[in-house]
């Protein structure tokens, strides 16, 4: 005698969608609020590196684990553009001194100068923090790689930021912003930030 075959119960190929896309849904949103995030940035501050209107996906700062110099960064002060996120660049991590020589447009931690092909020119905007700084223990240093169209750590309204300040680390350019000149988006910018972009 040959097996039974067993019926299916109708509307049970339904369930079994509808569980997957609710199980799918719930996983998408549970990373998005607890793993990573999209965050666009506003702004010229991190030209040529980051354009205005681009998407970043960013990584929740418990996930990074202690942050380095060369990060881009996403954070925020209660007070300093009206709390919105900002996105920077760590120049300095905590014990470290930065100094800057505005004539030279160099800027210097623990004395040695920084190699920085990233930034748009050199530095030579003093927003009116006093230099040398040792970045106090738990803070990191930022700066834009727009230099004289950032405001950015050398403002003593923002100045060293807290870690705790900072939502997390970008690593990945999702969308590419349009150009100023063009208004086209330039897709091959898009993929991985490396701490030397």
């Amino acid at each position: 005698m040959g097996k039974r075959k067993r019926a299916r119960l109708p509307g049970r190929d339904l369930y079994e969608w509808v569980q997957a896309l609710v199980c799918s849904v719930l996983a998408v949103v549970l990373l998005f609020t607890f793993a990573v995030r999209i965050i666009g940035v506003s702004g010229g501050s991190m030209r040529e590196t980051l354009q205005n209107g681009d998407l970043l996906l960013v990584l929740d700062g418990w996930l990074c684990g202690d942050y380095a110099p060369g990060d881009i960064v996403i954070l925020r002060k209660p007070g300093f553009h009206e709390g919105r996120p900002i996105v920077k660049r760590i120049v300095a991590a905590a014990g470290q001194t930065v100094d800057i020589d505005f004539d030279a447009g160099t800027v210097y931690v623990d004395g040695e100068a920084l190699a920085e092909p990233y930034i748009r020119e050199p530095t030579r905007t003093d927003e009116g923090m006093a230099f040398p700084l040792t970045v106090p223990e738990g803070c990191v240093f930022v700066m834009g790689d727009n230099r004289n169209g950032s405001d950015d750590s050398r403002n003593p309204a923002l100045g060293p930021v807290d870690t705790r300040g900072v939502i997390g680390r970008a690593v990945y350019l999702a969308v590419p912003g349009a150009a100023e000149e063009s208004r086209d988006r330039d897709w091959s910018r898009m993929g991985m930030l490396n701490r030397e972009d």
